[in-house]
């Protein structure tokens, strides 16, 4: 793992930190692999339940490294999209915890993550139209699903950034925290998330995230191809005997 991205363990959570902040955590091709490869290790490992993602140094990330792309670097690979994440994001909870700006592609990484933390002087935008370029990671096709369309296009379509506040009061934002709290308090989150039968989060997460795109005559059948794995596990029968017997479940993830 290249020093721009560091992954720490926290117990059953994964904690993936963009780590330029001489750069404002720009997005390179090294970042763009070491993301990938933390999310397919937090994907792959049975004992990582849940992922946060960060920057450090007090941003986010401001966007693409716009003199690593005129290297030919891109920090996107394909049919995996921008770091790995905004087309195939991890198939296990993730949560991003923003401080400072939040801009382009480094916003687009954020509709990656399932839930969102942020100190309170967050920013949050998508300015490709002041460049003459559009959201193309993501946030031009995925903002309109996450909060109202108008919302989303008032974003879009002006370039403008807004802040924490705004971005909680129209649920992109989960929490708002004091500056400089996000991380433990995204970390905290993704423990009470992690303390869940890991399957059920993944057949859950699958679930809400396709299940609006599913074909209606569909979708009852499909989730319930879903479900019936989790229903039928190990970890479903020690879910209902920690219960009768007042104690923590132990997973196993099968």
């Amino acid at each position: 793992m290249s020093d721009e991205v560091l992954v720490e363990r926290h117990g059953a959570v994964q904690v993936i930190v963009i780590n330029r902040p001489e750069a404002r955590n720009a997005l390179n091709g090294a970042v763009a692999v070491g993301i990938r490869d933390a999310v397919d290790e937090l994907d792959a490992t049975a004992d990582l339940r849940a992922g946060v993602l960060t920057g450090a140094g007090g941003t986010f990330s401001s966007g693409m490294d716009l003199k690593a792309f005129l290297r030919g670097e891109l920090p996107s690979f394909p049919g995996r999209g921008l770091c790995g994440i905004t087309q195939t994001p991890p198939r296990k909870p993730l949560v991003g915890a923003a401080e400072g700006w939040a801009l382009a592609g480094g916003f687009e990484l954020l509709l990656a993550c399932d839930l969102v933390v942020a100190g309170a002087s967050a920013r949050f935008g998508v300015p490709e139209v002041k460049r003459g370029l559009l959201a193309g990671a993501g946030g031009a096709m995925l903002l309109a699903q996450r909060i109202q369309r108008a919302l989303a296009l008032e974003m879009l379509l002006t370039g403008d950034p807004i802040d924490a506040a705004r971005a909680a009061e129209i649920g992109l934002v989960n929490h708002v925290v004091d500056d400089g709290q996000a991380r433990d308090k995204a970390i905290e989150l993704a423990e009470r998330i992690a303390a869940n039968g890991p399957l059920g989060l993944i057949a859950t997460k699958q679930i809400a995230a396709g299940g609006a795109d599913w074909p209606a005559d569909q979708r009852w059948d499909r989730m319930a191809a879903a479900m019936a794995p989790v229903f039928g596990s190990e970890d479903a029968r020690e879910g209902a005997r920690a219960f009768a017997e007042k104690r923590p479940p132990i997973w196993q993830g099968r």
